[in-house]
């Protein structure tokens, strides 16, 4: 399958290409392109299922709440998986052994059973978490270093596959959920994953040497004393939960309540922790005092933008009239129309930054952030028009939550792959694959942020709550923008 989508290069090796990149890049294009067929194509039916008569029957507040821990842990786990890869087994294996965990997972959603049902995202979230940052790390391993010009354009290509999974995800995935049964559509999801697993073993030859080493392996004493304390944790939690089911106070919040605090306090923990390690030196230290402003304005753009999933699925399922031109579609098809305008636009945003690079007018990184925040926070503004005519009664047209949609993805382009660049290109040596993880993070604080307001009850498609976000993400973008020469300053050589 790699060899059908690459090309000869012009070079005298005759080397074949992918797009003029590395061929290791079809191979992880293709695998991420599975993998997030059957990530999104569950993710798309979560909210829906959750809130479906037929499904669990929870009410919005609890299923946003489910849902946006759910997305939190998925993200909080990148960084144990980042460190799985750089100190057990190194990237390649883990992203094979996270394939094999993530199908799992989607076979135990496909069966009927409330219980099982949690135990099912539980494992998509682990398998996601040691693929994600990994699979990204993997990725900057085919290029020359940070200073390579096809860099950026790589993981634009690379942001590519992961939509064109999630593109066919809700079409097939959120149809056969929603009109056929929510089951079969979570099976389907396991056979995406099994896909993409199968392709990547075939591939995996062309991927880079650096991929399948470990960085900095345990030593046996190292090995002994996490498993010792692995256990010990798994034990504490364990004994725990079951004196709170024992004593009958159990309910669904002993479990969201952690894990969405968990997001907001882990990421901090982890910055500082990195920040303050004597063993950075001080053109590390500085590149990390800057990265703390990119993972903030990450942070504030991830909240608003994966409500996308949440907040306005539910919304569109009760108040919109899900239709174009008298043709009716599901309401899982909404999450198709952001990768298909990714795919349309980000090989336009690719040519104009390296285009504008050879003018020497690329915008700065921090521009690049600055944008995606303010239309973040323009996209919510927007939300408040099909919001006021819900509360007349009537069914917002498809069309505005489309608009919302085209200027979220917009932002999206101006931030998310330009921040997996830039977090390969400032990482500390240290951390390598463990700094992916970090960027993660970023998405778990802001949809932790999201999960606790839902769990206390807050109402997130209210129009002063809305309102209170789009103000919050532009006037970020703001601050960024006005401090951009001191974060120029302490990246260093980094553009």
């Amino acid at each position: 399958m790699a060899s059908s989508l690459t090309k000869d290069s012009a070079s005298t090796t005759a080397e074949k290409t992918f797009f003029g990149h590395p061929r290791g890049l079809a191979t992880l294009f293709m695998t991420e392109m599975w993998e997030r067929f059957s990530y999104y194509g569950m993710k798309a039916l979560l909210p829906l299922y959750l809130v479906a008569p037929g499904g669990l029957h929870l009410s919005a507040t609890t299923a946003t709440a489910i849902y946006s821990v759910y997305l939190s842990l998925v993200y909080l786990l990148t960084l144990p998986g980042g460190w799985i890869g750089d100190r057990v087994f190194g990237p390649r294996k883990t992203v094979a052994i996270a394939g094999v965990i993530i199908m799992l997972g989607h076979l135990t959603l496909a069966l009927p059973s409330a219980g099982l049902f949690y135990a099912g995202l539980g494992l998509v979230a682990i398998g996601s978490g040691l693929l994600k940052a990994n699979i990204s790390t993997m990725v900057g391993h085919l290029y020359d270093g940070p200073d390579d010009p096809r860099r950026d354009g790589g993981f634009t290509v690379f942001y590519m596959g992961i939509n064109a999974g999630a593109f066919a995800a809700p079409l097939v995935i959120g149809t056969i959920g929603e009109k056929v049964n929510w089951h079969l559509g979570f099976a389907l999801a396991a056979l995406g994953m099994a896909l993409g697993l199968g392709q990547y073993l075939i591939g995996s030859r062309h991927l880079s040497e650096r991929s399948a080493v470990t960085p900095k392996p345990l030593s046996a004493e190292e090995r002994t004393s996490t498993l010792r304390k692995g256990l010990i944790w798994m034990a504490v939690a364990a004994a725990f939960y079951i004196a709170v089911v024992a004593s009958g106070h159990y309910t669904l919040n002993w479990l969201l309540v952690p894990i969405a605090i968990a997001g907001l306090v882990i990421p901090v923990w982890v910055l500082v922790k990195i920040k303050r390690d004597k063993d950075l030196d001080a053109g590390e230290q500085s590149k990390m005092s800057a990265y703390i402003w990119f993972f903030a304005a990450a942070a504030v753009f991830w909240m608003i933008y994966d409500q996308g999933g949440s907040t306005m699925s539910i919304f569109a399922d009760s108040s919109a009239k899900n239709s174009v031109l008298g043709w009716g579609f599901p309401v899982s098809w909404y999450q198709s129309v952001n990768p298909v305008l990714i795919m349309a636009l980000a090989p336009v945003f690719a040519w104009f930054w390296l285009a504008l690079n050879r003018r020497g007018k690329e915008p700065s990184t921090i521009v690049k952030f600055s944008s995606g925040l303010a239309l973040i926070g323009a996209s919510f503004f927007l939300f408040l028009a099909p919001l006021t005519i819900a509360e007349g009664g009537h069914k917002a047209a498809a069309m505005w939550l489309v608009a919302i949609y085209f200027v979220q993805t917009v932002g999206e382009l101006t931030l998310s792959p330009v921040g997996l660049s830039l977090t390969t290109k400032m990482a500390p040596a240290k951390y390598a694959s463990q700094m992916m993880g970090v960027w993660f993070l970023a998405v778990t604080a802001g949809d932790a942020t999201t999960s606790l307001l839902s769990i206390g009850g807050v109402n997130l498609d209210g129009k002063g709550v809305v309102t209170l976000e789009a103000a919050l993400a532009v006037i970020a973008g703001f601050a960024v923008w006005m401090y951009r020469k001191k974060v120029k300053q302490l990246m260093g050589a980094v553009h």
